[in-house]
C-alpha cells in the first residue's frame, strides 16, 4: 500500500508538472491531447467596379462567371476552417452598376462560396446603394446560397439570428460582430437595420456575447480614412475598447489600402493573446494605383483545452489584382503575391507593379515590435 501511494504521488507530481508547463506553451497547448483548434482568414474588400462587371459577362454563355478571378487564392481560402470577407456591393439585382452606388450580379457570390469563403460581412459606406430593397435583396440571396452574413439586417428578427453571428468548428463557438462607420448619407429605411459604429452599444454587444458561453470574439470593422497608410484616432480608440471589453481579435477594412497589424502573443498579462488589424485593404477592385491595386488576407488559429483559450499563429498572404487583356477586354485575377512574384510568365511591367506592391506592404507590415510574419507560401 505505501509503495502504490509513493507511486501515486510520483505520477501526480509528473501530471502537475506537465500541465505547468502547457499552460505557458502555446505550442504545447495546441499539441495537447485534449487540445481543440479551428484556423481562420479574413479579405479584405470586395467590390465591383463597371470594367469588373464587364469582364465577368461571358458572351459564348450568356452568363457572368467570375470564378476565374479567385482561382489563385481558392487553394489558401478552402485550406482554413472558416474565411470570412467583406462584402462592399449590394446584390440587388439588375441593373448591375459599379461606383458610386454597386449593385453587382449575384454570380459574384456564388464564386465567393465556390472559393472557399463561408461568411460574407455586409456593414460597409455601400450597403444602402439600392436603398431597402437592394439591402434585403442582399442578404436573400446570400441566404439562399447558403452563405452566412451579418452586419445588416432585414428586420429586427434577422437582427436577433444574426447578431452576433455564431461560428461553431471543432468544439468551438465564435461569435462575430461587424459594424460600418456609416452609410455615405444614405438612409437606413425602417424595418432594415445596419450594425453602425457606436461606442456604448458595442461594448454591450461584446458583453453579451462573452455571456453567451462564447469561446473567441471577433469584431471585424469597416472604419478609417480611405488611402490612409495609418491607422485614425477613432480607429486606435475603438481597437482599444474592444480589448479592453473581451474581443480576442479585432480585424478592419475600408481605408482601400493596407495598415499596420499587431499581435500580442499570449503570457502572463495577456494570457489569451490578441490580434489587431487595422486594414486588410483591397481584395478585388478596379483601383489600378500604387497601394491600392491589392490587399492582404490574415489568416490564424483559435484553440482550446480545458482550461486554456489561445489567439496564436496569424501570418499574413499579401494578394496583388493583376488585369490583363484576354479576348479583348480587361479580365481580373487576385494573385498570391508569394507564388507570382518570380512567376516568368508575367510581363515585365506587370511583375515590376507586382513586386512594388510587395515591398511597399512589407515595408509597412514588418515593422514594429510585435508585427506579424509573412506566411511562407
Amino acid at each position: 500500500m505505501i509503495i502504490d501511494y509513493i507511486r501515486y504521488l510520483l505520477l501526480a507530481g509528473t501530471f502537475l508538472v506537465s500541465t505547468i508547463t502547457d499552460e505557458t506553451d502555446p505550442v504545447a497547448q495546441l499539441n495537447a491531447p485534449d487540445s481543440t483548434s479551428v484556423t481562420l482568414l479574413f479579405a479584405g474588400d470586395i467590390m465591383q467596379h463597371g470594367p469588373q462587371i464587364e469582364a465577368a459577362w461571358s458572351d459564348a454563355d450568356s452568363v457572368y462567371n467570375y470564378h476565374p478571378c479567385f482561382s489563385y487564392v481558392k487553394p489558401i481560402i478552402s485550406a482554413c476552417d472558416i474565411a470570412i470577407a467583406n462584402l462592399e456591393v449590394t446584390l440587388a439585382g439588375k441593373p448591375f452598376t459599379g461606383y458610386p452606388q454597386f449593385s453587382a450580379p449575384d454570380e459574384l457570390a456564388i464564386a465567393l462560396r465556390d472559393a472557399g469563403f463561408d461568411v460574407l460581412a455586409t456593414a460597409n459606406n455601400h450597403c444602402c446603394d439600392r436603398g431597402k430593397k437592394g439591402l434585403i435583396r442582399t442578404t436573400q440571396v446570400l441566404d439562399s446560397i447558403g452563405m452566412l452574413r451579418t452586419g445588416t439586417f432585414r428586420d429586427s428578427a434577422d437582427l436577433k439570428a444574426h447578431h452576433p453571428l455564431f461560428l461553431e468548428r471543432n468544439g468551438i463557438k465564435i461569435a462575430l460582430l461587424n459594424y460600418t462607420y456609416g452609410t455615405n448619407g444614405l438612409p437606413v429605411y425602417e424595418p432594415t437595420i445596419v450594425n453602425q459604429t457606436d461606442s456604448s452599444r458595442i461594448v454591450k454587444d461584446l458583453r453579451s456575447a462573452r455571456k453567451s458561453e462564447t469561446d473567441f470574439v471577433i469584431v471585424f470593422f469597416h472604419w478609417g480614412n480611405e488611402y490612409q497608410s495609418q491607422p485614425s484616432t477613432e480607429q486606435e480608440a475603438l481597437a482599444a475598447l474592444c480589448r479592453n471589453n473581451g474581443a480576442d481579435a479585432v480585424i478592419g477594412s475600408h481605408p482601400h489600402v493596407i495598415q499596420p497589424m499587431d499581435y500580442s502573443a499570449p503570457d502572463e498579462k495577456n494570457p489569451r493573446g490578441h490580434l489587431l488589424v487595422y486594414s486588410l485593404g483591397n481584395y478585388v477592385s478596379n483601383q489600378r494605383e500604387r497601394y491600392k491595386d491589392g490587399g492582404a488576407m490574415i489568416g490564424f488559429t483559435l484553440t482550446k483545452t480545458w482550461n486554456r483559450k489561445l489567439v496564436i499563429n496569424p501570418q499574413y498572404h499579401l494578394t496583388w489584382v493583376n488585369t490583363p487583356y484576354e479576348d479583348g477586354k480587361k479580365q481580373y485575377f487576385i494573385l498570391p503575391v508569394k507564388q507570382f512574384e518570380q512567376e516568368s510568365t508575367l510581363d515585365t511591367v506587370t511583375k515590376e507593379k507586382l513586386r512594388q506592391f510587395a515591398a511597399d506592404s512589407r515595408l509597412l507590415l514588418n515593422t514594429g515590435k510585435r508585427s506579424v510574419p509573412e506566411a511562407l507560401k
